[in-house]
């Protein structure tokens, strides 16, 4: 009898010439380089540094498609939207000290959003670890521990021969659910000496399966059979397991209308009988989810803004599916499953029983009726129409980025996705600079289709220099800048708060002209124009800007109504 732990993987006759033929001149770079192919990464992003030529170096004789940033932070942000595009693991090659603390930022929203990126770092020389020789260019006392509180797991080598352990073992914990950030950090000296290493040829890295505790499931499937006015709370972690399609079934057996959170955007079907949509900072959503006798919730913690700024406060019994154990009943008492969404769904797909429920298409029509109604009183005719031209603008499966700006508050709520995984935010963090070099790493993973990035002119400075990234690789980006004239949604904070705003004011360049500097077509548009003009960007192929002046409001917020 064979045992799966007694197989041994067997080279293949040329996997064994290589080994025993490497090519001349291979370094510590180039194993870095082979274990990443052998994983079966294409492309990496980054930007060199001194400690990390070995590795760039090496890039040259591999078949790895290089994206070079300008910024590491937006190298970071383009990694991880590349993550959340292809469900791969993005290599991110950054250099040592201010390199790698230039990319922190980023890791921390690709591990707020379960964003599979792949932090490759050099070192100081290894005479300068652990306490030795002091007053290397760019040295940390301790570099690793600035990133333990960010990413997943970290792993730091000190000799060649540790290199594809690591960065296979690094690879596997990004794509272990939740999926998030990993650092791996090598020293100079190893990437650069001569190897005696063989070449990498094999790299299988199979991330853990998250499978339900089979009581868990038997007990919610009974909870969700049994209710009367069950429903279910979407969150980002549906759309990072592949589970939209899942989450549908099961809905519709239970007759459950379904909320999708802001990082859950396209989990389920905009205009489906059953969707509540986005609407979480609305009291009149915010009581019907309280109202629920079983609330499921799948892939989201209840956070600050997928519990309308905690005011939520459920009278039934919840159900929460979720794959960090550390957000598992951290916000609200819970029948907690630690599990994959998928295989979660899946397992109450297979054991709720279906109920037949002619009321709840009304109800939730009832709920949508009365925010559009109180959405309307407001008067906010303008935000209402440039969101519709954008969506009427954009092609139904080209994905959107989203920076920390008003028009993208109100996406959150109000935008149709049209399908999963196509429309990301920075809301996991809520970092400036978001949008633009995402929609980069997007553009990366998918030519075949436009990508649409969406900023204010505060966030839009945080990456003026991706331009430059934009057109050097031709990526089909087109960049949506609505100038308002400083930090909107900040001015509008304090002025409410304290009579007046300071701090918020911005002078900027002509966003047209200087992207054309850049040699990006750019076009200045109005709310009149916009539908027409943003279509007619994004349907030509490379980088592309259209500018919008307008200062916009953001509806007033429902978690003070009484």
């Amino acid at each position: 009898m064979t045992h799966d732990h007694d197989l041994v993987l067997r080279p293949t006759p040329s996997q064994t010439e290589a080994a025993l033929n490497p090519p001349p001149g291979r370094t510590g770079g180039d194993l870095v380089v082979e274990t990443l192919a052998g994983l079966g990464a294409t492309t990496v992003f980054g930007l060199p540094g001194q400690h990390a030529l070995g590795v760039f170096d090496a890039l040259r004789r591999s078949d790895l498609r290089y994206i070079g940033l300008r910024v590491e932070n937006n190298a970071g942000f383009a990694a991880d939207a590349y993550g959340r595009i292809t469900g791969e693991a993005a290599p991110l090659l950054l250099s040592t000290g201010p390199g790698a603390l230039t990319s922190l930022a980023a890791l921390q929203e690709a591990a707020a959003a379960s964003a599979p990126v792949l932090a490759i770092s050099s070192q100081v020389p290894t005479a300068g670890l652990g306490g030795g020789r002091h007053g290397y260019l760019h040295e940390l006392p301790d570099q690793a521990a600035s990133f333990r509180g960010v990413v997943k797991s970290v792993h730091t080598v000190r000799t060649q021969s540790q290199i594809p352990s690591a960065i296979a073992e690094a690879w596997k914990s990004a794509l272990t659910v939740p999926h998030g950030p990993v650092w791996v950090e090598i020293p100079q000296d190893v990437l650069l000496a001569k190897t005696a290493v063989p070449v990498v040829t094999g790299g299988d890295a199979f991330p853990e399966e998250l499978p339900p505790r089979p009581e868990l499931t038997a007990v919610a499937a009974a909870l969700l059979s049994k209710a009367d006015r069950p429903a279910i709370i979407a969150g980002g972690g549906v759309v990072r397991a592949d589970a939209s399609g899942k989450l549908k079934q099961l809905a519709e057996r239970l007759q459950a209308p379904v909320v999708t959170t802001f990082g859950g955007k396209g989990a389920f079907p905009w205009e489906h009988p059953l969707s509540l949509q986005s609407w979480l900072e609305d009291r009149h959503s915010t009581d019907f989810l309280e109202d629920a006798d079983v609330l499921l919730v799948v892939g989201s913690g209840l956070g600050e803004l997928s519990s309308n700024y905690h005011t939520f406060k459920p009278r039934g019994r919840v159900v929460q599916i979720e794959a960090d154990l550390g957000k598992l009943e951290s916000n609200h008492p819970a029948l907690g499953i630690h599990a994959d969404a998928r295989l979660a769904l899946q397992a109450l797909l297979e054991t709720v029983d279906a109920r037949e429920d002619t009321r709840a298409p009304e109800r939730v029509r009832q709920v949508l009726s009365r925010v559009r109604e109180r959405i309307d009183a407001q008067q906010l005719t303008l935000e209402q129409d440039l969101l519709a031209s954008v969506r009427a603008a954009l092609p139904a499966a080209a994905p959107s980025f989203w920076d920390m700006t008003i028009l993208a508050y109100w996406a959150w709520s109000a935008f149709d996705a049209k399908a999963p995984n196509t429309m990301h935010s920075a809301q996991g963090a809520g970092g400036l600079g978001y949008a633009f070099p995402a929609a980069l790493g997007a553009a990366a993973a998918d030519p075949t289709r436009p990508v649409l990035a969406v900023s204010g002119d505060g966030g839009a400075l945080y990456s003026i220099a991706e331009l430059a990234t934009a057109r050097q690789y031709d990526l089909n980006v087109t960049w949506l800048i609505v100038d308002d004239g400083g930090y909107g949604i900040l001015r509008e904070y304090m002025t409410g708060a304290f009579g007046e705003a300071t701090a918020t004011e911005l002078t900027r360049p002509d966003y047209v002209a200087l992207a054309e500097s850049f040699g990006v077509p750019g076009v200045r548009t109005t709310p009149e124009t916009l539908r027409d003009d943003l279509a007619k960007a994004l349907a030509s192929p490379g980088p592309s800007v259209v500018l919008l002046p307008a200062v916009l409001r953001m509806f007033a917020p429902t978690h003070l109504d009484g």
